[in-house]
């Protein structure tokens, strides 16, 4: 036969069969499809939805009467059972049992078939066969093949072809192959409501031709929901991939993020709620900028936030802080505020990089279960006391689990190992880390600050700085002691920095000094290791181990 007469044919696009959807020419069954009135409140607020959010807050509606149905058929059949269970004697039942035991078994025979049926059905779609001979649109009355009492508003009729339809669902595949007699018979008839006529005639286009005109995203998200129905994974893919290609708003983004949990097929929608995830986390990246709205964010939406790795925020400190802040504002209820804490949200706080201070606070606080918050603090400690290279490798090692609890963020204040002496004298030691990239970035007048620790009760931060060296006129680091409130007394305070080097990997000391913080000032060196700033950040630059300057400044209080 000349291809001429077949358009698609050896154009290369095998499975596009566009050209034989309802053609009876290249159809085996007929399908029927009866729409039936949406509910009453769909109804009154009409079958389309301008935004995703009236799409989303039809749906949850829709999802509560199909629950609320659910619950009063079994609570009708648990009532049932215990009348029957009241009412008739024990003997009586017995006795009843073993003399109808014959019609019981025939009658469940009879029904085997329609059970079938209804097991293989997605929720809230029926279908049924016609017998042969009842015509292309069959007006059975049979209860079994209505979704419910409601009349059908019309009828449409589309020629199908069945192996197309069950290579792309298992839904169809099941349907059309059962063995059962009404796998063998011409005619196919399915329900839908109203609202979901457009969707599906969509759906059914896709199968045969792989492509969708629906562009706006409540159109996308009732394809999608349809394709779930009938479990065409390829369709629910393919709407996937057209939502994350169009415009993404916070709305949107949550809804996206329901999905799985809405779907019979999570899998096809997990690369949309990864792009919903995305979105998210770079909206809200400064999570000091957009306080309030990230507190008024759903479970999901708060876990899509803080798991970020690039989060902008001073400190592990302050997502500790809001996280807290975000479980009692939504779950007032302490129990019900300590399971959800305990089982969730305490994984997006990366307790390694929080402060001495507010491990101490956490370990006392009551939102937490105490069992869980000793062993998340032992840990904590056990990898701050981790030598860098060790740390390093258990980050990477954590690098691709779903919670990040070793990796470090993107924050503000750099963390800092302390370590506190009492006696003799009170003294502290500090240890800071900087990479290569972030001593780079501080070119040419830049600084980055450390988180803060305490001596004497005051709160201190080191500083590194790249500066204009005055006298020689060219760009070097330095490296800056701070105070950070202003303190009612005075403090005499003998401080020493050091850096480590590749020479013997050991620290040595670069500047010894003594000074009396009154509160609110910064002592250092502008130049802490003599030499240009090129020098300092060139390739055989004796200071960086590993990609890693090691400084180290030791505190002690004068008495």
């Amino acid at each position: 036969m000349d291809s001429d007469f077949s358009p698609n044919y050896g154009s290369g696009t095998e499975s596009d069969f566009g050209f034989a959807f309802n053609d009876s020419n290249f159809s085996d069954r007929i399908l029927t499809i009866e729409i039936v009135p949406d509910s009453k409140s769909d109804d009154e607020e009409g079958c389309s939805s301008s935004s995703v959010v009236d799409w989303d807050r039809k749906r949850k509606r829709r999802r509560r009467r199909e629950e609320i149905k659910k619950e009063n058929v079994d609570a009708h059949l648990i009532n049932l059972s215990d009348v029957d269970v009241l009412t008739q004697p024990e003997e009586e039942v017995l006795k009843c049992n073993m003399l109808d035991t014959e019609d019981v078994l025939a009658y469940e025979n009879q029904d085997e078939e329609v059970v079938a049926m209804a097991e293989d059905s997605p929720p809230g779609v029926e279908m049924t066969t016609d017998h042969p001979g009842d015509g292309e649109a069959s007006k059975s009355t049979d209860s079994s093949t209505h979704m419910n009492s409601a009349i059908a508003l019309r009828v449409r009729t589309v020629h199908i072809s069945s192996p197309i339809l069950a290579a792309k669902s298992p839904f169809f595949y099941k349907l059309f192959s059962n063995g059962m007699r009404e796998s063998e018979q011409r005619h196919v008839t399915v329900q839908v409501h109203a609202s979901e006529e457009a969707a599906f005639m969509d759906l059914l286009n896709f199968m045969y031709t792989n492509t969708l005109f629906t562009i706006t995203p409540t159109a996308l998200l009732d394809v999608l929901m349809a394709a779930d129905k009938f479990e065409v994974a390829s369709c629910m893919r393919h709407c996937s991939r057209l939502l994350r290609n169009l415009p993404m708003t916070c709305e949107s983004a949550l809804l996206y993020l329901d999905l799985p949990s809405s779907v019979l097929i999570a899998d096809a929608v997990l690369p949309l709620t990864d792009a919903a995830k995305q979105f998210l986390a770079a909206r809200f990246k400064d999570i000091t900028k957009f306080q309030e709205e990230v507190l008024n964010l759903p479970i999901a939406g708060i876990e899509a936030v803080l798991s970020n790795d690039d989060l902008q925020v001073a400190s592990e400190d302050a997502v500790y802080d809001c996280v807290l802040k975000w479980a009692r504002i939504h779950f007032p209820n302490l129990e019900e505020r300590r399971e959800i804490l305990s089982s969730h949200l305490y994984r997006l706080i990366r307790f390694p990089y929080m402060t001495c201070r507010k491990l101490k606070k956490f370990l006392t606080c009551n939102d937490f279960d105490p069992e869980l918050a000793s062993k998340v603090v032992l840990d904590a400690l056990f990898f701050k006391a981790e030598a860098p290279n060790r740390q390093r490798v258990l980050a990477d090692e954590e690098g691709n689990a779903s919670h990040h609890c070793f990796v470090e963020r993107a924050y503000k204040y750099r963390p800092l190992k302390v370590v506190e002496f009492e006696l003799p004298r009170q003294q502290c030691i500090v240890y800071l880390d900087l990479k290569r990239e972030e001593c780079n970035n501080l070119f040419p007048s830049g600084r980055v600050y450390s988180q803060a620790f305490h001596l004497g009760g005051q709160g201190f931060f080191l500083s590194a700085h790249c500066n204009l060296d005055q006298q020689s006129s060219f760009h070097c680091f330095g490296l800056f002691l701070g105070m950070q409130e202003k303190a009612s007394v005075s403090f005499a305070v003998d401080y020493e920095f050091a850096a480590g080097t590749k020479l013997t990997e050991e620290y040595v000391s670069k500047y010894k000094g003594n000074y009396t913080f009154t509160g609110g000032k910064a002592v250092g060196y502008r130049n802490l290791f003599g030499i240009p700033w090129t020098a300092f950040m060139a390739e055989d630059s004796l200071y960086f181990i590993n990609g890693i300057l090691h400084l180290r400044a030791e505190l002690t209080i004068r008495q």
